[in-house]
This record gives structure tokens, sequence and C-alpha cells, in this order.
């Protein structure tokens, strides 16, 4: 027996959209799956959040620079004199971007690739050149401390016929997986849920941030057909569509109507909902997984002189550490060059200072000593 033996005249109620689907502007954060390391995933985390791209560049800047003493002045000047003036391609020199870029790609990928560039009869190094990360592939033999590096080509893997002139480093790496680990590494699942808050609000402000009227004319019961009703309508749907050009004009126009009309606007009613919270909760992840003290990033969250004390200490130690990862890197490129001019002095890598608050201490003793020198100029300063 049918559960309804009479088919209902009525119409049945229908469901429609009122809102086409927006689909996420950084959909790959949705496609990410785990142990899986993807590189366009890293960059599309550094384009979607700026906070992540901000800390990456700060990290860079704040490595800073160095300068390389040897016991022999005249191969300390041709040394240093190489450092600063080597071509990297594309009209760029020098050093400092060449380690900018490396460690821009370390701390992105987990993983950079350099190459000393020589002369055309392979005797002195003559430019520096970064690659993608993409370009290099080791493969692994019986002995695990002499693996192959191996160019990927179009064609292949080619075995590198120079390997001593690839300058590669990973950040955090493996004897499993040789390409290391990036900074960003487990942040995918924290960034995916970033940014669908951030659609969320756009959506929501779009819906009711954006004010839509909603005019309705309700005509007398009685003495107005059907026809004069719609005609009323039509003609204040024209009016109001002309006072709102007019406003977007700078002008300024009045809606005037007779009869029973309402005017609500759409969605005035609602709030949106409070995102703070949820937001600050995953940028905390962000910023703790980056080292970076949030007062660095512009972050105004409540903190003591003590504890930004502590966070630039912090900071101080995480610097020092990329520090000691591109040391490597930096004396294969001097040795390089002292071995092929004929210099087998030793040479010294010296990092600039990144203590600031040494600096700010000793600023402070010099300002106090000419403070009073300039009150007392017979008092001796020890």
């Amino acid at each position: 027996m049918p559960l309804f033996s009479k088919k209902h005249k009525g119409h049945s109620p229908s469901i429609q959209s009122t809102q086409r689907g927006i689909p996420c502007t950084f959909g790959a954060m949705e496609s990410y799956q785990p142990l899986c390391p993807q590189k366009r995933l890293y960059e599309l985390m550094r384009e979607a959040i700026p906070l992540i791209d901000a800390s990456i560049a700060k990290i860079i800047r704040l490595v800073g620079s160095f300068q390389v003493h040897c016991e022999n002045k005249q191969a300390e000047r041709a040394l240093s004199d190489f450092l600063t003036h080597i071509p990297l391609g594309a009209h760029q020199f020098g050093i400092d971007t060449f380690l900018s870029r490396f460690l821009d790609s370390l701390l992105t990928y987990g993983s950079a690739v350099g190459e000393i560039l020589y002369t055309t009869d392979g005797k002195y190094p003559a430019a520096l050149l970064n690659h993608s990360v993409d370009c290099l592939v080791f493969l692994k033999n019986d002995n695990p401390l002499n693996t192959v590096m191996c160019a990927n080509t179009e064609k292949g893997y080619a075995p590198i016929p120079h390997p001593e002139r690839i300058l590669y480093c990973a950040l955090s790496g493996s004897d499993s997986r040789e390409q290391g680990k990036s900074l960003l590494n487990g942040l995918e699942f924290v960034c995916g849920t970033l940014l669908k808050i951030y659609e969320s609000i756009g959506s929501n402000f779009e819906r009711v941030g954006n004010a839509r009227f909603a005019v309705t004319y309700h005509p007398p019961a009685e003495g107005m057909d059907p026809i004069s009703s719609k005609a009323i309508s039509e003609q204040m749907a024209r009016e109001w569509t002309a006072a709102m050009q007019a406003t977007r004009n700078g002008q300024i126009r009045d809606f005037v109507a007779v009869g029973d009309v309402d005017v609500k606007t759409i969605g005035a009613e609602n709030q949106l909902p409070d995102t703070e919270t949820p937001v600050r909760q995953m940028l905390e992840q962000i910023v703790a997984k980056l080292g970076i003290p949030p007062f660095l990033l512009g972050l105004n969250w409540s903190t003591t002189e003590r504890m930004s004390t502590q966070q630039a200490d912090i900071l101080t130690s995480e610097l020092q550490s990329y520090r000691r990862t591109l040391s490597p890197i930096l004396n294969r490129i001097c040795r390089a060059f002292l071995q092929s001019h004929g210099y087998v002095d030793d040479y010294l890598i010296v990092w600039d200072t990144i203590n600031l608050q040494d600096e700010v201490e000793r600023a402070k003793a010099k300002l106090y000593t000419a403070q009073a020198d300039q009150l007392d100029p017979k008092i001796e300063t020890i």
C-alpha cells in the first residue's frame, strides 16, 4: 500500500541557490597531502599569507653580512673585491645578493642550490648562479657518503660532470630525504584554516556589508486590478533604480511613493561573526613556527619588556643557527677563489653582530661620555 494514496494538488516547495559557489582562491591548500612535499604549495602559502612572507624576508635581512680576514692582506683585498663584484646574472652582483636568494630558497623549500661558474679555461671562478631546487637529484648507491649528484633534465637524470662546483645545502635534512624540510613544513593545515576564515569574512561582507534593499508595495485590498498593481510596481522599480544611480553619481534624490510601501535593508539585522580569536590562534601557530617575535611583525599582542628581551635572545640564537648553516657554502666559495689564485693562507669569516642589546648599551655609553665631555671638559673619562 503506498504511503500517500492521493496526489497532492498543491505546489511542492523548491530550494534554489542564492549565492554562486566561489572556489577558494588558494585551492592547493585543500589538496595538500602530508608527507608529500610540494614546491608550489609553499609558494602559495607565502603569497596567500603576507605574515609568512614578511617573516622570511626579515630573517634574511637579520642574518646580516660578513667580512673575510686573511693573514695575507693582499689576499684579503683580492678576496673582498671578488666577493663584492662577482656577477650573479641578470645584471646583479655581490655575495650578499647571492646569499639572500640562497637563504630564501633554503627557508621556503628546505634546500637551496647554487653553482660556481669558472672561466672558459677552467682555472678561475668567474660567477655565481642560483638554481631551482628541482634541477638537482641525488641518487643513492652502496656508499651513503657518496651519493651521485644528477641534473634533472627533460631526457632524464644525467650525472653532473663537476659536482665540486655545485653549492647545495639542506635545512634540517635527514638520511632518507636529502632535500631537507621547509621552514613552512607543518603549517599547511593552519594556513588552510586561516584562509577559510578570510574567505568567509569576504563572503559575509559581500552579503551583509554591501547593502541591498527590498522595496515591497502593498496594494489596497479593493478597487485595484492586478494589471494596475503591476504597472505601479514597475514604475516604482524604475524610480528606485534612478535614485540609486543618482546616489552613485554624487546626487541626492529621495524616493517618493503613494500607498503602503515598505523599504528594508537586506541583511541589516545580521551580525558578522567575531573572527579575532580564531585568527589570532592561527597566527600564533605561524609565529611560533617561524621564530619571529610578534612585535617585529607589527602584531600588537600584550607583552612585557622582559618578555621582549627574551624573544630577542631566542631570535639571535635562531639567526646564529642559520649562519652556521650558510658558513660551509661561504667556505667553499672563498677556498675556490684563494686556491685558484695561489693563496694558501688561512682565512676567517666574521659575521656582523646581531646582538642589538649590546649595540644599544654601547651607544648609550658613547652618548653619556659625550655628554660628560660637554658638561665638564676637564673630566677625564676612563
